[in-house]
C-alpha cells in the first residue's frame, strides 16, 4: 500500500516542517511505500509566480479600498516581468539579479518598503542579504493583495487561523468549507489533485501542526475523498495533539478517516495492518475513528511504541532543497534564522527533561516522556541526513536541548571533523558554563532560543522554572561571548503578574540588549491551557476559570483575574519597546517611557 504524507499551507517555506520526513524515514525503515509533499511551498510557488499573478488580477474587485491592491493593479505589468526572477533569487537559484534588484528600479515596491529609509536604508546587511530583503518585502506586499482583494483568511505563515483559533465548534469551519471556494481554495485544490494523480496512495497521512493549517488540511482532505474516495485520510499533528484530545465532532469523519494522537509512528503501523486486513479497528493504537455517527477512540492497551532513540534518521527524499525560499523579512540577524534558508530538522531529545513548567503542557506525551537519543547516533544521522539533502545547516527542534547531550554531541562532532552549523533551543540551566559554550560554539552552534518567560524572580519561582533572573544572565552572556546569537521568549499576563514587575522585567532586557547579551526577544501573551498545572489548580495561581464548552476543539481556557492591568495596552508597550530596543534604540532610556506613551489618555493601570 502507498503511503503519502501531506504538509498543508501555509507554513514557512524556507524549510520543511519536520513531521513528514521523521514519519517518512520510520515508514521506510519498515519496508513501506512513503512519499511526501509539501503542499505549502507548492501552493506560494503558485501564487507567486507570473501565472498566479495573472489569475490574481483577473480576480480582484474592480475598485477596492485596499491601498496593496490599487498599487498592484497600478504595476501588474511589473509584477508579471519580474516575479518570476524575484523567487528564483529567493531559492539561491539566480544570484545575477541581485545588482537589478539593488537598483530599486526593478521590483515594484509597494507599502511594505515604506519601512526602509527614505536613503535606502541596509540596516548593515551586506549586499546580497539586502537583495533578498527587497525580493522578500515583494512577497509580503503580493500577500497583502492577496489577503485585502483574494481571500481574506490568507497570510503568510498561516491560512484562515482564525477559524480553528478557540474552535469550540466545528460550525465556522465547515461553514468556510461549504462556502464558494476562493481562488487560493482552488489552486490548492488544483496541487492536490495533481499529486493525487501522480502518486496514487492507498493512505494519506495529514500533519497539523498549527490552527492555521487545520482549514488547508481539510480542504486537502476533501479533494482527495472526491476524486479516489476509496483512498483512505488519517490526521495527525501537533495540533490535533493539543486540541482534539477530547474529540467528538463526527462531521470531522466527512473529510478524514482516522485521527490519531502523540508520537505518529505506532498509529499509523497500526493503521497499515488494519487496512490490510490483518488488524480489527478496535486494536488500532491512539486513534479516533467514527462509527455508527459516533466518534470512538481506540488505544490497543499494551501496544509496543519504538524507542525514541531506536529511530531511524529523518527521511527528506522527495523534498528538494532548492525549490524552498530564503526569505529575509526580518533583517535581525537572530529573527531572520527562522526563515532565511534551509535547515536540517532534527530532534536531539524526545520530550522535556525539566517538565515542571506550570503554564506548559506537561501532561502531554509529547512533553512528559523524557528519553534522549545518543550522541553517536546523533552523529551517524546528521551524517546521513546531510549526504541526502546536500545542506550542512541543521536546528534542533527540541522542547529544550538537554545541556550534557549538546555537550557529547559537540565533542564527537569536532572529533570527526564534521563541519555543520545548528541552533537549538534551550533551557537557562547553569550547566551552560562558559567553557561549555564555546565548545558548543566550536562545534558549529551559531545561536540558542531560550523561554526566560518572565525576568522577575516573583513570577518566576511561581511558574517553577527552576532558574533566576541572574542566573539566566550569565547564560545569555556566556553564549553570546563565544559567538553565538541568543534570543530570548518572553511572555505578558502571566496570573499575578503586576505591571511594576512587566516593567522590572523589561528594563532587564534592555540592559541586555545594551550589554550585547541578547540579539532578540519576543513577548507572548499568556494563555491558559487545559494540559497546564494551572489549569489544575487555578486557585494557587489567583484565578478563576470561566464555564466553557467545546463540541470540537479544546485546549485554551478562558478565566477571570481579578483587578488585573490592561495587558492589552501593556503588550502593545512591550512590542514597540523590544522592537526599537532590537534596533538600538532606547537602550538608555528608562523603560517608563514606553509604557507611558501608550497609556497616555488612558486609565493608569494598576501597579
Amino acid at each position: 500500500m502507498r503511503v503519502l504524507l501531506i504538509t498543508p499551507p501555509m507554513l514557512q517555506f524556507n524549510a520543511p516542517y519536520a513531521a513528514t520526513p521523521r514519519l517518512v524515514g520510520f515508514l521506510r525503515a519498515h519496508s513501506v511505500e512513503v512519499t511526501q509533499a509539501d503542499l505549502s511551498l507548492e501552493l506560494a510557488l503558485r501564487l507567486f509566480s507570473r501565472r498566479g499573478m495573472a489569475a490574481i488580477a483577473r480576480t480582484l474587485p474592480r475598485r477596492s479600498a485596499s491601498p496593496a491592491v490599487r498599487f498592484f493593479r497600478r504595476h501588474a505589468a511589473r509584477y508579471a516581468a519580474t516575479l518570476d526572477g524575484a523567487v528564483r533569487f529567493l531559492q539561491g537559484r539566480a544570484p545575477e539579479l541581485t545588482a537589478r534588484i539593488l537598483s530599486r528600479r526593478w521590483l515594484p515596491e509597494g507599502l511594505r518598503f515604506a519601512q526602509l529609509a527614505a536613503n535606502g536604508e541596509t540596516w548593515g546587511l551586506e549586499p546580497e542579504d539586502f537583495a533578498r530583503h527587497l525580493a522578500s518585502l515583494c512577497l509580503d506586499d503580493l500577500a497583502d493583495v492577496i489577503h485585502d482583494g483574494v481571500d481574506n483568511r490568507f497570510g503568510l505563515a498561516r491560512y484562515a487561523e482564525h477559524l480553528a483559533l478557540a474552535a469550540a465548534s466545528f460550525d465556522p469551519i465547515q461553514g468556510a468549507l461549504a462556502s464558494p471556494p476562493t481562488l487560493v481554495d482552488r489552486l490548492l485544490e488544483e496541487i492536490t489533485a495533481r499529486l493525487i494523480r501522480r502518486r496514487r496512495p492507498g493512505l494519506v497521512g495529514i500533519t497539523i501542526p498549527f490552527p492555521g493549517n487545520l482549514y488547508g488540511a481539510l480542504r486537502i482532505a476533501r479533494t482527495i475523498k472526491r476524486l479516489v474516495p476509496r483512498t483512505r485520510i488519517a490526521l495527525g499533528g501537533g495540533y490535533v495533539n493539543t486540541e482534539l484530545r477530547q474529540l467528538i465532532e463526527p462531521r470531522l469523519f466527512d473529510y478524514v478517516d482516522f485521527v490519531t494522537l502523540d508520537d505518529g509512528e505506532q498509529p499509523l503501523l497500526c493503521l497499515l495492518e488494519h487496512l490490510r486486513g490483518r488488524r480489527t479497528a478496535r486494536r488500532l493504537c491512539r486513534t479516533f475513528t467514527r462509527e455508527n455517527g459516533r466518534v470512538i477512540f481506540h488505544d490497543q492497551p499494551g501496544a509496543t511504541a519504538p524507542r525514541f532513540r531506536e529511530l531511524p534518521a529523518p527521511s527528506y527524499i522527495g523534498l528538494n532543497p532548492r525549490r524552498y525560499l530564503a526569505v529575509l523579512e526580518q533583517p535581525n540577524p537572530m529573527l531572520r534564522l527562522w526563515s532565511d534558508g534551509f535547515w536540517n530538522r532534527l530532534t536531539l531529545a524526545h520530550g522535556c527533561y525539566w517538565r515542571r513548567c506550570a503554564f506548559c503542557d506537561t501532561g502531554l506525551d509529547y512533553i512528559h516522556r523524557f528519553e534522549p537519543n545518543t550522541p553517536d547516533r546523533l552523529v551517524d544521522q546528521i551524517e546521513q541526513i546531510r549526504a541526502e539533502t546536500g545542506v550542512n545547516d541543521f536546528h534542533f527542534v527540541d522542547e529544550a536541548a538537554p545541556p550534557a547531550l549538546l555537550g557529547a554531541l559537540a565533542e564527537r562532532l569536532l572529533a570527526h571533523d564534521i563541519h555543520i552549523r545548528w541552533w537549538a533551543n534551550i533551557r537557562f540551566e547553569r550547566t551552560f558554563t562558559p567553557t561549555l559554550c564555546h565548545l558548543l560554539v566550536h562545534s558549529g552552534c551559531i545561536a540558542v532560543t531560550a523561554g526566560l518567560e518572565t525576568a522577575h524572580n516573583r513570577t518566576l519561582r511561581l511558574m517553577d522554572k527552576g532558574v533566576t533572573v541572574a542566573q539566566a544572565g550569565r547564560i545569555a552572556r556566556a553564549f553570546a561571548t563565544a559567538g553565538a546569537l541568543v534570543h530570548v521568549y518572553l511572555m505578558y499576563g502571566f496570573p499575578t503578574q503586576t505591571l511594576s514587575e512587566t516593567r522590572t522585567g523589561l528594563d532587564v532586557i534592555r540592559r541586555w540588549f545594551a550589554a550585547g547579551w541578547i540579539h532578540s526577544a519576543y513577548w507572548h501573551r499568556f494563555a491558559l491551557t487545559a494540559h497546564s498545572a494551572i489549569a489544575r489548580a487555578p486557585k494557587r495561581f489567583g484565578i478563576r476559570l470561566v464555564p466553557h464548552t467545546s463540541t470540537f476543539a479544546l485546549n485554551e481556557i478562558p478565566f477571570i483575574e481579578p483587578r488585573a492591568p490592561d495587558w492589552d495596552a501593556i503588550g502593545v508597550a512591550l512590542r514597540k519597546a523590544t522592537y526599537n530596543l532590537m534596533h538600538g534604540v532606547g537602550l538608555e532610556w528608562n523603560v517608563r517611557h514606553w509604557f507611558d506613551e501608550v497609556f497616555q489618555g488612558l486609565e493608569k493601570p494598576r501597579d
